[in-house]
């Protein structure tokens, strides 16, 4: 007796693709209405499809499969590959390995999650604009809220005011105003004013944000399984320092 095909298509995200026997690949994506999904993509090697499963590029995908539990085989087509544009840009080339790696290695498999979708496709547009690093930090602060980790930073944890606030506890996650925080200002983590109340994107700013982000992400989502923060997070890291230092970019 043959069982019904399972499938389906959507639009998604490519998060990494590896390569499978001698001309497959396993293809990670951020789909809009299945969440993060793998498939295999047959000829997935060649040099065509490796264009097409760049992470960061959006694209359309049917997925098929004789049961839901399988790994399943998609097919896909290119409809937007964002980092063309940035060839020449290390910074932001960089950002975007480390946003899908992220993605990639902390969303759970076959979860729908629209707003996580969206939120990595807004980072992806917000990413061909100036600014985009305070765009990014935002999106890992986003993310650490979709995953149940969100911070609170709405209001002082000691005086329950939201005027004049500058640090973190990195034991609570709350914010904490500079009044109550100074005294133990070296144990906080530093909040900078674009991530509260809109405030201008001041020097050191997306450095104190990676660096507070960072915190929360390795303590709830990496150190738990016994793994650290992607190496390409840390490559964003080391070239935003090197352009809040005027070191010149290095490719």
């Amino acid at each position: 007796m043959g069982g019904s095909i399972m499938e389906w298509s959507d639009q998604g995200i490519v998060l990494s693709a590896r390569r499978h026997g001698e001309s497959s690949a396993i293809l990670s994506l951020l789909t809009e209405g299945h969440g993060r999904h793998a498939g295999l993509v047959r000829g997935g090697a060649s040099r065509r499809q490796r264009g097409i499963l760049q992470p960061g590029n959006l694209v359309t995908v049917a997925w098929r499969a004789r049961l839901e539990e399988h790994l399943g085989g998609f097919t896909v087509e290119l409809l937007r590959n964002p980092s063309a544009a940035w060839l020449d840009d290390p910074a932001r080339i960089a950002a975007l390995s480390s946003a899908c790696t992220i993605a990639d290695q902390t969303l759970p498999e076959r979860e729908p999650g629209e707003s996580v979708f969206n939120g990595l496709a807004r980072l992806l547009d917000a990413m061909d604009e100036p600014g985009w690093q305070a765009a990014y930090v935002e999106w890992e602060l986003a993310l650490l809220g979709e995953l149940g980790f969100g911070l609170d930073l709405s209001a002082c944890a000691a005086t329950g005011s939201n005027d004049a606030l500058a640090y973190v506890s990195p034991r609570s996650g709350r914010a904490v105003s500079i009044s109550a925080g100074e005294p133990y200002r070296e144990k906080l983590l530093q909040l900078p004013g674009f991530l509260i109340g809109g405030a201008p994107v001041g020097p050191g700013d997306i450095a104190a944000g990676l660096a507070l982000t960072g915190f929360f992400l390795d303590r709830h989502l990496f150190a738990p399984h016994q793994r650290r923060l992607p190496d390409p997070r840390g490559r964003l890291v080391e070239r935003i320092r090197r352009a809040d230092a005027g070191e010149p970019a290095v490719p």
